[in-house]
């Protein structure tokens, strides 16, 4: 015969058991008391191919901010393309990029934004840097905004610093920084933007080129008819997005919060931005937010910002990181070295 002592929650006068009360894709959950659990399966994404081998790139991880014990991932061409070498070679242009995953969720080290990764270094050629920042809600926004400005910091430091990280002071062209990213990397490529254009974040001797919003996650209270539109089991979809916001904005505000609306109470207004670079927009046809970034997109022509826009039909959200090596991701490494490149 064995004997078990009651839960706490059973002991008559106790505090119940914590619940969970969001649960994001069971990588997520978080907890009544506030706690937060985490899991490494990522096995409820869609995903398809591998980390392409072969490919003439090397990498390694740097500590971009001791404090927070935040890292990036650089990656650069071993040779071979454009004239591009290790040590004496063509200088590259740099690429940061911020991952998407609602602020909540994904890293670098993630086999599909690595494979990413590595095929825009070999294929642009640029010099990446794809980078980490913390997430919510453990840490909620703009904690991911603000690493992404202590990255540039970093970036910045490096520079102007004569003891440079050798891989950037031997390959990267510093007139020639891209900011990139990928849904919530989008949404933080248009806030380095608007920071750096609106003299909040001084950058040189950095020269900030050009900015790549890959279907950017951005939000709002009233729905757009794509968001109104989406089916409630869309993986990809508005449930979760709702959810991921619920999650990473400050405890009580809205989507309409600055974080996600770009257009919303409080929004640094795009016509005060004069500094804005170019953008490179890409939106995917079958997006759920497939009409938000479109009123982004006209909202920043009627301010006069210069902008490219890529529609990719019969794309969902996500589409590069889902199947990097697919041929929509070929076509879309296409579109971001014409950018990137001029031509």
């Amino acid at each position: 015969m064995s004997s078990s002592s009651p839960a706490a929650s059973d002991v008559p006068g106790s505090a119940p058991a914590p619940q969970v009360v969001e649960d994001c894709l069971g990588i997520v959950q978080l907890l009544s008391d506030g706690t937060v659990r985490r899991s490494a399966d990522y096995s409820a994404l869609p995903r398809k191919g591998g980390v392409p081998s072969g490919l003439p790139v090397q990498w390694k991880d740097v500590v971009y901010d001791a404090t927070h014990a935040l890292r990036l991932r650089m990656y650069r061409p071993t040779g071979g393309q454009d004239g591009a070498t290790i040590g004496g070679g063509k200088k590259l242009p740099v690429l940061v990029y911020f991952h998407g995953g609602g602020f909540c969720i994904a890293s670098f080290e993630l086999p599909n934004f690595h494979a990413g990764a590595l095929r825009l270094t070999a294929e642009l050629p640029a010099l990446v840097l794809s980078t980490d920042y913390r997430l919510a809600p453990e840490h909620r926004l703009p904690a991911a905004h603000d690493d992404a400005e202590a990255v540039f910091s970093w970036l910045r430091a490096q520079a102007a610093s004569a003891a440079a990280d050798p891989w950037l002071a031997e390959s990267a062209d510093f007139d020639r920084v891209f900011v990139c990213g990928d849904s919530a990397g989008g949404n933080i490529s248009h806030h380095i933007a608007v920071r750096h254009g609106s003299g909040q974040l001084a950058l040189d001797p950095l020269r900030l080129a050009g900015c790549v919003m890959l279907w950017p996650y951005f939000g709002g209270e009233e729905r757009m008819p794509s968001e109104a539109a989406c089916p409630a089991n869309y993986v990809m979809g508005t449930a979760l997005f709702d959810q991921m916001w619920r999650l990473a904005l400050p405890a009580g505000a809205t989507r309409d919060h600055p974080a996600a609306n770009p257009f919303g109470p409080g929004s640094v207004p795009l016509d005060t931005v004069n500094a804005f670079p170019p953008v490179l927009i890409v939106d995917p046809e079958h997006d759920a937010l497939h009409d938000r970034v479109a009123d982004y997109v006209a909202r920043l022509k009627a301010a006069g910002k210069p902008l490219e826009l890529v529609v990719f039909a019969g794309q969902g959200h996500g589409f590069f990181v889902m199947d990097p090596c697919g041929e929509a991701s070929d076509e879309l490494i296409r579109v971001i070295r014409r950018f990137v490149h001029g031509g």
